[in-house]
């Protein structure tokens, strides 16, 4: 029994870079998603303009990135060279929001060229498989509702082909976002880093509580910000001051609201 469609999982790619101290290896750093902003669908025809959805602080000041991607048969996976950047002087070939605390990112790309040579190159569409702030309370959704995320967390891209992690959580704090009083989910699951820029998918549920309403169907949620982070700072009995700063994963992670990605596609789509 599926909860949401296998499909899906072609749709998330690795995310990487050349490993300095290997010349020869890649350093899988993150998880990114296809997306499409659809502008027309007649039937199962579809135009629209594509993007792979990431974190924007995978991007940095990164001239490019590596994307791991499968063949459509069973050979290992293949990695392509994502530019992000032209000519010197030219603007960059990516685009984020204007607000700095928005964690997003997306790139253009063009998936018949990938289709062209072979490639699984799946896709999340704007007009079906996505659930935005405005429509959450209608679908249900609330503190409690379970969650997968998808990704490749400390870059285990899963040998020769690309196979995403799939983790299971829950939705730890909504209610904040949907009111729009800030631009973060908070989940209760474990990500670590390789999941930043991963898509959230909504997990249905067939059972609620009478006189509420429940999701129905998997939907594309939101994208992973990163974990969050508990600190134990050690202070110095000689000196009274901090000596050392202890780092834990709490085991929540924080995810922007898909929206984010579906207004910043509908700005450049043109």
């Amino acid at each position: 029994m599926a909860l949401f469609p296998p499909h899906w999982l072609d749709c998330v790619v690795a995310l990487g870079e050349p490993d300095a101290a290997h010349d020869d290896d890649t350093h899988w750093m993150a998880t990114g998603f296809f997306y499409v902003h659809v502008t027309t669908r007649e039937g199962d025809h579809v135009t629209g303009k594509a993007y792979l959805v990431t974190a924007r602080h995978v991007i940095g000041d990164r001239p490019a990135l590596l994307l791991r991607v499968n063949p459509s048969g069973a050979e290992p996976a293949r990695t392509f060279r994502v530019a992000l950047r032209a000519e010197q002087g030219e603007p960059p070939l990516w685009f984020h929001p204007d607000d700095d605390a928005l964690d997003v990112a997306i790139i253009p790309v063009d998936l018949g060229l990938l289709r062209a040579q072979g490639m699984r190159a799946a896709t999340f569409f704007s007009d079906t498989d996505l659930v935005e702030r405005s429509r959450l309370a209608a679908e249900g959704v609330s503190e409690g509702d379970g969650v997968f995320v998808l990704g490749f967390p400390m870059g285990d891209v899963g040998g020769e082909r690309n196979h995403a992690i799939v983790r299971g959580g829950t939705i730890a704090r909504v209610r904040d976002a949907l009111a729009g009083t800030t631009d973060t989910m908070v989940l209760d699951c474990f990500v670590f880093p390789g999941n930043s820029g991963g898509p959230v998918v909504l997990r249905p549920e067939r059972t609620t509580i009478e006189g509420t309403a429940s999701p129905q169907r998997a939907l594309l949620l939101g994208v992973v910000k990163s974990y969050v982070p508990y600190q134990d700072v050690a202070i110095s009995r000689q000196t009274g001051r901090p000596r050392v700063v202890f780092e834990e994963n709490t085991g929540l992670c924080s995810a922007h609201p898909i929206d984010v990605v579906a207004d910043l596609a509908r700005r450049h789509a043109g």
